[in-house]
């Protein structure tokens, strides 16, 4: 029997592989690095494994601008980007340039209206997984953001960083 995500359509021989993969699509990354207790979340093993490498020092090569190594040649190619500017992937529909493929196809859903990340408590959709991330916690009553002047807990950044305006105004 294998298991579909209705979000992505990633198919899974078990039901709590698909389990642990929709974490993903609500921004939580269950798998964490255990190696010189880092610590590091990821969203999946793959990841986790991909950065373990790293870890244990198979990184073979190096940027030239800086002093950045990296596992894989095509990542230190996407990387050389940040110092060279280039942008090679340009959107056929408005013509903006980004310097990674993935940057593109998330601008294009800009473009197309598409939602592929969907809400499984309402029928709220999202184009980003960060969208999907901050509604989640309308129903889970997450609030992470703490204000450090005084009690106020926020679900989000921008409802904190208001309320610590409120703060600034008493002191003047």
């Amino acid at each position: 029997m294998s298991y579909s995500c209705n979000v992505c359509s990633a198919i899974f021989t078990g039901k709590n592989q698909l389990k642990r993969h929709l974490l993903i699509h609500i921004g939580i990354k269950p798998d964490k690095c255990t190696q010189n207790m880092c610590e590091i979340p990821f969203p999946d093993s793959g990841a986790r494994k991909f950065h373990t490498r790293i870890q244990a020092g198979r990184k073979t090569f190096k940027c030239s601008t800086c002093d950045a190594i990296f596992s894989w040649k095509c990542t230190l190619k996407k990387h050389a980007r940040t110092h060279t500017g280039e942008k090679p992937y340009k959107c056929t529909i408005c013509s903006v340039a980004f310097s990674d493929s993935g940057y593109l196809k998330k601008h294009t859903r800009i473009h197309t209206g598409e939602k592929p990340y969907k809400c499984t408590i309402c029928a709220a959709a999202f184009s980003q997984t960060s969208g999907l991330k901050h509604h989640t916690r309308t129903h889970s009553g997450e609030k992470p953001y703490k204000c450090m002047m005084c009690d106020a807990v926020f679900s989000h950044k921008e409802s904190l960083r208001k309320h610590a305006m409120t703060h600034k105004r008493k002191t003047l």
